[in-house]
């Protein structure tokens, strides 16, 4: 029987085992999943308690033409009822509790920003178009600042987009012209959020746990604390051939013979990677080296040209740098507060932005409890900052030489809350903070064949899976792309007839493009 043997424990690697069990009749004990960490999820992650304070490093979104990823998770109970499947339950969490937010900016004096108008000039709108309508091919190594002029930076859509999206100006030409194509549909309702859903709790507790409590009951092994190193390769010209896995588990050397017919599914690179945390009191400390989610893949592309270019996305920390953070709050007096001023329940609020925040700041206050164990009570809310190199407007020091207390104190500053608010918001929180250097990483400025395609061409059994496996229209950043590398992986290593759907492509629907321009010409 064959075997399938996984490099890493991330969103891909998980949805790719589910797929080897629901399409490629794979039996669940001959899946073998290696990951380096001691706790699996990859950057879908979710820890801390309520007394020490909670930490993730990110939330994602969702929208409805996930395709891949609604279709996965159709399949997995969702842990707080196992009568309705997780894709189920985020649907359901969207009717009952979508996001309508106000609020999206908020200017340097603490007022609302007017977000119906997008703020373009007519070169921008001009820009706009024929960056959509450019062919990929023209923008390989180009910037988004190549594409636009400096007014276009400074609209109410740039802040909205970089924001939501995580997009800086000097990132690829190319992802930015995929996420206008990929999200196009999403433009009537850009500023109040409305189309995004959400899961229930932290991705961590929402997708991964349920995910991986399946798989498990399934069968499948998971190996934490066990790094794979390389990989060998059968001798040849012309055809890639897997013959070997290579790993160190327990302090020793180990080396699993893979048969022809076996197959090798590689979680090439890491977002997060490197990640460093603070405390409330203490900055985080400076990162530490990269992991050989890097190292590998620099590896296997020695001498295999079509696997891909490393050095693009893990040799500029400066472009691909950001700090998040985690506020677990034993008070409701923020979130109060925060209601007050956005008009909206905790929950429906979406993100808000402070426009004149040297550090670019965004915060987030989702539906409570965000944790499956947090307690009555307690509540938790997240926030990042793009630019954590610049000296704050209240702190006169990088972002990432604070202590989580000092963030908090910035966030206070641009919400000119009264007083008395603010020194019980301080006195009653505990703020994580996060410093990321390859968060933005994937989307650095490349060329078409910087990623390796899912199955390079002449490989028979090894595939690529993740954020840095290169998949043509979709989007990476998302939980889409990394469900869809696996699928495809699947699909094409077994010579499946079952496919991965179609990436929805609504910039060829005249009626979403109408609505878009009528959008983008609001005044």
């Amino acid at each position: 029987m064959a075997k399938a043997y996984l490099v890493g424990s991330g969103i891909a690697a998980l949805a790719a085992a589910a797929f080897l069990i629901r399409d490629g009749g794979f039996d669940g004990a001959d899946i073998h999943l290696f990951e380096e960490q001691m706790g699996i999820g990859g950057s879908l992650d979710a820890g801390g308690t309520a007394e020490a304070g909670y930490t993730m490093r990110g939330g994602r979104m969702f929208e409805a033409e996930f395709r891949c990823t609604y279709d996965l998770l159709s399949g997995v109970p969702s842990l707080d009822d196992p009568s309705v499947s997780v894709t189920e339950e985020i649907l359901a969490g969207h009717e009952e509790f979508a996001w309508d937010d106000i609020t999206r900016l908020v200017d340097g004096d603490g007022k609302i920003v007017d977000t119906r108008s997008m703020g373009f000039s007519e070169r921008d709108r001009l820009d706009l178009v024929r960056c959509l309508a450019a062919p990929e091919g023209h923008l390989d190594d180009k910037r988004i600042t190549d594409c636009f002029g400096e007014h276009f930076f400074t609209t109410n859509f740039w802040f909205m987009w970089c924001t939501t999206f995580a997009f800086q100006p000097w990132h690829s030409a190319i992802e930015f012209r995929r996420y206008l194509r990929r999200f196009v549909h999403l433009f009537p309702e850009f500023a109040s959020m409305s189309g995004i859903h959400r899961t229930r709790y932290n991705q961590y507790d929402s997708i991964v746990r349920p995910l991986a409590d399946w798989l498990r009951r399934q069968g499948v092994i998971i190996h934490p604390g066990c790094k794979v190193t390389d990989l060998d390769f059968a001798p040849g010209i012309g055809n890639v051939t897997v013959e070997a896995v290579r790993m160190i588990r327990a302090g020793s050397e180990d080396r699993i013979a893979v048969a022809p017919e076996d197959l090798v599914l590689v979680t090439n690179g890491s977002m997060t990677d490197a990640s460093s945390r603070g405390t409330h009191t203490s900055p985080p400390p400076p990162p530490a080296s990269r992991s050989d989610a890097w190292l590998l893949w620099h590896r296997l592309a020695r001498g295999h040209e079509n696997f891909g270019n490393p050095d693009v996305f893990d040799k500029h920390v400066k472009e691909s740098r950001w700090e998040s953070f985690t506020v677990t709050a034993k008070d409701p007096a923020f979130l109060d507060a925060l209601a007050e001023f956005s008009g909206r329940e905790t929950g429906r609020g979406g993100l808000m932005t402070f426009t004149e925040s040297n550090w670019l700041l965004t915060i987030v206050a989702n539906r409570q409890p965000v944790y499956r164990d947090q307690p009555e009570g307690v509540s938790v809310w997240w926030g990042y900052g793009l630019f954590p190199a610049r000296a704050g407007n209240h702190t006169p020091k990088p972002m990432t030489m604070c202590s989580g207390r000092e963030i908090l104190e910035e966030i206070l500053h641009h919400l000119h809350f009264d007083d008395r608010t603010s020194a019980r918001v301080l006195e009653t929180s505990v703020v994580i903070p996060c410093v990321m250097p390859y968060i933005t990483s994937q989307f650095l400025a490349r060329r078409r064949d910087d990623r390796p395609q899912v199955v390079p061409e002449g490989s028979v059994n090894l595939a690529f899976i993740g954020q840095f496996a290169e998949v043509p229209d979709d989007v990476v950043f998302t939980v889409e792309y990394s469900v869809r590398t696996a699928w495809t992986a699947v699909s094409q290593l077994l010579h499946l007839d079952t496919r991965p759907p179609a990436v929805y492509k609504g910039h060829h629907d005249p009626h979403v493009l109408a609505a878009a321009l009528e959008t983008m010409h609001h005044r």
